[in-house]
């Protein structure tokens, strides 16, 4: 646009000096005058363009110092805005992390409670058993001696292990190893099986086999796993905060469900934190679900209504009554592969499972999907075992040809730990005393 009004300036320009120039040549001034005119008038018309070039200039730095202006005050308010949005934004976040920070400290004043109680009631069954172990190591130095220790062979190999259990709970050498349960035939770990380990004093492991035969007589299971639920429910909350959609599968013993000390303390400590729920499924034995009586079956319904699940393991009975699975809220069978094959008959040119000769060995795993029960066939060693779980239509496995129990890093353990030392200077003093 610039650019055509400065041509129609010269051309206008251009005409007026000719113009002027024919006029005085017309009227007897000349050649010479005629051209002295065209020269001059050129000249005039150059001076007023620049004059009028530089009047345009000088409008358009004048529009733009405006819009520059007019853009400044813009941006002060809105740097104003932000400022007071930062600020809004700075005030939530403070209101958020003071909510936060009551929560988590709520939380763990809660943890403190449940491991203080945790903590007298192991004192009182240890305590039980120092009182049991002293009164049996009497009456064995009063009994006439058969062995060179004055007990008989196996009482004196049970009274050292008791020992050893017991120093290992006063000490908290209680380890938790998770191993996978993958998905099939993807191979893809969507659970992981907890297990609780002993440590004697030179770093020994004792496999459950081992102090179980102890451990439960004396009454100190269920505080083996009352150690365990709690070092799973932090090892969910780690999951979670990582955002691993992983479940665990934590042991829990018909002395845990029915303790009327301990359960409706763990009781409160699930309800205020139900976002566990999706990630930790409670674990009974096939004899022990059977066996449970009016107290574990309200306590499982209270669990079960905060939407938790349960699974079954150690199932030697494959006719299971799933409806009744179903209403109990157990949600998986767990079934040793071994157990599963060595029930593979092949009758008329049909595959059935032991007994189950009414339905195809196939259909098995989708007859308990019917009920909301899922199968996981453990203990897989080889790969001969995946075959023939896979014609099961099982969709889940585990053992060690997926991956081996593994304990837990120190460090992660440590996080695991009652919030306090509280346990072990407890028991210290009352084993002094």
């Amino acid at each position: 646009m610039r650019r055509v009004i400065v041509g129609l300036l010269a051309g206008a320009y251009l005409c007026l000096a000719l113009t002027a120039a024919l006029l005085i040549w017309r009227h007897g001034g000349g050649w010479g005058a005629g051209m002295a005119a065209l020269i001059g008038g050129l000249g005039l018309a150059l001076a007023l363009h620049g004059f009028l070039e530089r009047m345009i200039d000088a409008g358009a730095i004048r529009r733009e110092v405006a819009d520059v202006r007019e853009a400044h005050v813009i941006l002060a308010d809105q740097l104003e805005r932000v400022h007071d949005r930062l600020g809004e934004l700075a005030e939530a976040v403070a209101v958020d992390a003071e909510m936060r920070t009551d929560a988590v400290t709520g939380e763990i004043r809660m943890l403190e409670d449940l491991v203080t109680q945790m903590g007298e009631t192991l004192e009182a069954r240890l305590a039980d058993h120092s009182q049991t172990l002293a009164e049996v190591q009497a009456q064995a130095h009063a009994a006439p001696p058969r062995s060179r220790n004055g007990f008989p062979a196996q009482s004196a190999q049970q009274a050292a292990l008791a020992e050893i259990v017991r120093e290992a709970l006063l000490e908290n050498r209680i380890d938790l190893y998770l191993q996978p349960v993958v998905s099939l035939p993807q191979r893809r770990t969507v659970f992981y099986e907890s297990f609780s380990r002993l440590r004697d004093a030179t770093g020994r492991v004792l496999m459950p086999a081992e102090y179980l035969a102890v451990a439960e007589p004396e009454g100190l299971m269920s505080t083996i796993d009352n150690l365990l639920l709690f070092r799973c429910a932090q090892i969910v909350r780690r999951l979670a905060k990582s955002d691993r959609k992983v479940g665990i599968f934590c042991n829990i013993s018909l002395a845990s469900l029915a303790d009327q000390t301990f359960f409706p303390q763990f009781l409160e400590f699930l309800a205020q934190n139900r976002d566990m729920a999706a990630g930790l499924i409670f674990e009974l034995g096939q004899d022990a679900f059977e066996r449970r009586g009016s107290v574990e079956a309200r306590h499982m319904s209270k669990l079960a209504e905060m939407g938790f699940r349960f699974s079954l393991d150690k199932v030697c009975d494959l006719d299971l009554d799933f409806q009744d699975l179903a209403r109990a809220d157990v949600k998986f069978v767990r079934v040793a592969a071994d157990t599963l094959i060595s029930q593979m008959l092949e009758e008329d040119g049909r595959l059935t499972l032991g007994a189950l000769k009414d339905i195809a060995a196939a259909d098995y795993a989708d007859l308990a999907r019917r009920y909301g029960v899922e199968l996981i066939a453990e203990k897989i060693e080889t790969e001969r075992h995946v075959v023939d779980i896979l014609e099961l239509n099982i969709g889940y496995g585990q053992g060690n040809l997926f991956g081996e129990p593994r304990a837990i890093r120190d460090a992660v353990l440590a996080e695991t730990d009652p919030p306090a030392d509280f346990l072990r200077a407890s028991l210290n003093r009352r084993a002094i005393r």
